[in-house]
């Protein structure tokens, strides 16, 4: 009875990759053939696989999507409202071709709020490389803040049309490819720590609300579309020096360092310290995980 646990447990869950750790160990004991090699970059390759990146212009998207790249993940769409690419972005499209692994960094102009060319557009990027892997819904917008009592309903209603609804409508233009294709996928929600916390300093009503949405999101999608072997998680930021955050404290240099003593570690993040993170959330590394709210905000939670 316990030998045939054990061998349904190990059918349905094998690794792609064959065995990993002390299964190799004990493999490797078994037949003294085999060469053990390390196996968990292995785990974190991206060989061949196709993204779809929002808000990957500039900022939090464009940082992730270049690392998605440097995993070696085949083609990574980047999308956002600008008609022509940012010079930054068309920087670090040269830089990728320039890594020798074959990894391509596209751009085309959509609205993450157009449900329908959202499926279009992705449609055709399924049918051009017959698979869709990787989904990153990192677009999103910040406006200044106002007293929740005085918020006006036009601003609410921008902030959770982008942040909330457009990430919705990314989420299933790549799901619906993943789907397609029957291979399983990854998608990842960009949130913030202000999806499960509240900023006391600069309440944002609008913005909290749509990140606080996202999560939710992220784990119903997780618990439908678990079958299809499509995970769903949600990453939470804390303060990143971005440039939509800059343009907010730029105007306010005082609250650099209010937001930087909110956390253990006394600063704000980096862009491109995300890049492990939804590294691992896109690849093999993270097999087992969906549903989960990841959050990368230099411990501000703890305090």
């Amino acid at each position: 009875m316990a030998s045939e646990v054990r061998q349904r447990a190990k059918a349905q869950s094998a690794s792609p990759l064959g065995p990993l750790g002390i299964e190799a160990a004990l493999e490797a004991k078994a037949n003294p053939s085999i060469q053990p090699r390390p196996k968990i970059f292995d785990e974190f390759a991206l060989t061949d696989r196709v993204a779809v990146v929002s808000g990957g212009n500039r900022g939090l998207g464009l940082e992730m999507a270049i690392a998605l790249c440097e995993a070696g993940a085949r083609a990574v769409y980047c999308f956002d409202l600008p008609e022509e690419p940012s010079e930054v972005f068309v920087a670090s499209r040269e830089y990728v071709s320039k890594l020798g692994n074959d990894s391509r960094l596209e751009y085309f102009a959509a609205d993450v709020c157009d449900q329908q060319l959202l499926w279009k557009k992705v449609e055709e990027i399924g049918d051009k490389e017959q698979r869709l892997d990787i989904c990153v819904a990192a677009a999103g917008i910040l406006k200044p803040h106002i007293e929740c009592l005085e918020y006006p309903a036009d601003v609410f209603r921008e902030v959770v049309e982008v942040n909330t609804t457009g990430v919705l409508f990314t989420a299933q233009a790549a799901g619906r490819q993943m789907a397609r294709f029957g291979r399983g996928g990854s998608i990842i929600l960009i949130a913030s720590m202000s999806g499960s916390i509240t900023n006391r300093d600069h309440a944002w009503v609008s913005y909290n609300s749509s990140k606080a949405a996202v999560l939710q999101m992220a784990r119903s999608m997780a618990c439908e579309l678990g079958e299809k072997r499509i995970r769903v998680n949600s990453l939470s930021p804390g303060h990143i020096y971005t440039q939509m955050t800059a343009a907010y404290l730029d105007k306010q240099p005082h609250l650099l360092d209010k937001w930087s003593g909110m956390n253990p570690l006394g600063r704000l993040g980096r862009p491109d310290e995300l890049r492990g993170v939804v590294t691992w959330l896109a690849s093999d590394a993270s097999t087992f995980c969906t549903g989960s709210d990841i959050i990368v905000s230099g411990g501000h939670h703890s305090w």
